[in-house]
């Protein structure tokens, strides 16, 4: 395992080394220079409104375009026309669902799942006042990941979307998208992918997933208060319009963009792939773009084991802590999102107990309610979860560590 330079590191993320310990990443990530530095580049220098034919104007949709095609980069999407920006996951999911339902007609089917952030379904759900049939795929007691057999019972010839995350913010387990998607392709439906919780961690390829839409909080990405919406260009082109009335419907992707994104954000993101880049080759790659999203997260898939490993086997080892989600820290199997529970002790007097220490953890149901709810952990408190990334150390891990037996 290549070791990660701190040094570097420190030098990425000014907010670090001063006092406060990260470990609610899975809520939002530090920023990255790279990005805040593009965020006043675009502020200075081409802050006007897009499309007119002024110099500075031109400029500024260059910039924009950028953004776009940097979140290509990211998802490997095919395109930058496939990607829809926005200022939440949320709010993305929700527009998609407006301009899907459509083209679709009562007694339609929607397949949810109630182990998902309610971001990837409420906007669903809230279509059942449409006349759209909604599903549930449940995830089976005592375990972390569905069964397949299970969604495939649910298919039917009126199911239109399956909607599902690619690692659950509590459990941190990895979905098997791929395999999930080639099940609801060939009963005819489509796939909605929430990564929020698996962006941070690992290299995205929306086009080996076979993803028909994929969306992501930028800013639990390592860049600014934003979001991103992949869509598969004819998927998106047969949507529906939720933009202005007379904008054609083969304006894609902008007819799912009313009222427009942030300027300066969607430049910004160019930051994050800069940031990559330049981690890769403070570890020795020689490398831009695309490859260089793979390589950094290739290394950071390996430090981020290491640091789930060390707080995972303290925890095995306690009798009086259950582990809610793998307790492996193998890095195909799942992200540094660790979620547990002390007997006989609340989640939130743990949480606020280590407030004072300076580490930042939190305890709740992470708006995955529905799986708090089923497995009997929402009242009062909910879990407690840990949840690092890679500019985490093992040196951080070991002092919660020793701040949680003295509890």
């Amino acid at each position: 395992m290549q070791t990660i330079d701190q040094t570097f590191i420190r030098a990425a993320f000014p907010a670090l080394g001063k006092g406060q310990v990260y470990l609610d990443n899975a809520g939002g990530s530090q920023i990255a220079r790279h990005v805040v530095e593009r965020i006043t580049e675009f502020l200075y220098t081409a802050n006007v409104q897009l499309g007119a034919t002024y110099a500075a104007s031109a400029q500024a949709g260059e910039m924009v375009n950028r953004g776009r095609q940097a979140v290509a980069t990211l998802l490997n999407a095919a395109r930058p026309e496939e990607i829809v920006l926005g200022a939440t996951s949320t709010q993305l999911f929700d527009q998609l669902a407006r301009a899907l339902v459509q083209t679709w007609q009562p007694g339609d089917e929607v397949i949810v799942t109630n182990f998902d952030h309610e971001a990837n379904i409420g906007p669903w759900a809230k279509l059942a006042s449409q006349g759209i049939v909604i599903k549930v795929w449940t995830m089976p007691e005592g375990a972390h990941q569905p069964d397949l057999a299970d969604l495939q019972a649910l298919l039917s010839d009126r199911t239109r979307l399956v909607a599902v995350t690619h690692a659950s913010n509590i459990y941190g387990s990895i979905m098997p998208v791929r395999e999930i998607a080639d099940i609801v392709h060939a009963g005819g439906a489509l796939l909605c992918v929430d990564g929020v919780a698996y962006a941070p961690h690992r290299a995205i390829d929306v086009q080996a997933l076979g993803a028909d839409f994929y969306g992501f909080s930028v800013y639990k990405t390592y860049g600014a208060h934003f979001a991103a919406l992949y869509g598969r260009y004819d998927a998106l082109l047969a949507a529906g319009n939720i933009n202005h009335s007379f904008f054609p419907n083969d304006k894609v992707p902008q007819k799912m963009e009313p009222g427009n994104a942030s300027h300066e954000l969607a430049y910004s993101c160019t930051g994050v792939i800069a940031y990559l880049e330049d981690f890769a080759q403070a570890h020795g790659i020689n490398a831009q773009g695309r490859a260089a999203v793979e390589a950094a997260f290739d290394i950071i898939a390996d430090h981020e084991q290491a640091i789930s490993e060390r707080l995972l086997a303290y925890l095995r080892g306690r009798k009086d802590v259950t582990i809610i989600g793998d307790p492996s820290s193998d890095k195909a199997r799942r992200v540094p999102t660790i979620s547990f529970t002390i007997d006989g002790k609340s989640s939130r007097a743990i949480v606020e107990a280590t407030d004072p220490t300076g580490f930042g953890i939190r305890y709740g149901d992470f708006y995955s309610r529905r799986l708090v709810q089923a497995l009997d952990l929402a009242d009062p408190d909910g879990v407690i979860r840990v949840s690092a990334v890679h500019y985490n150390t093992l040196h951080e891990i070991d002092a919660l560590i020793a701040h949680l037996d003295t509890l």
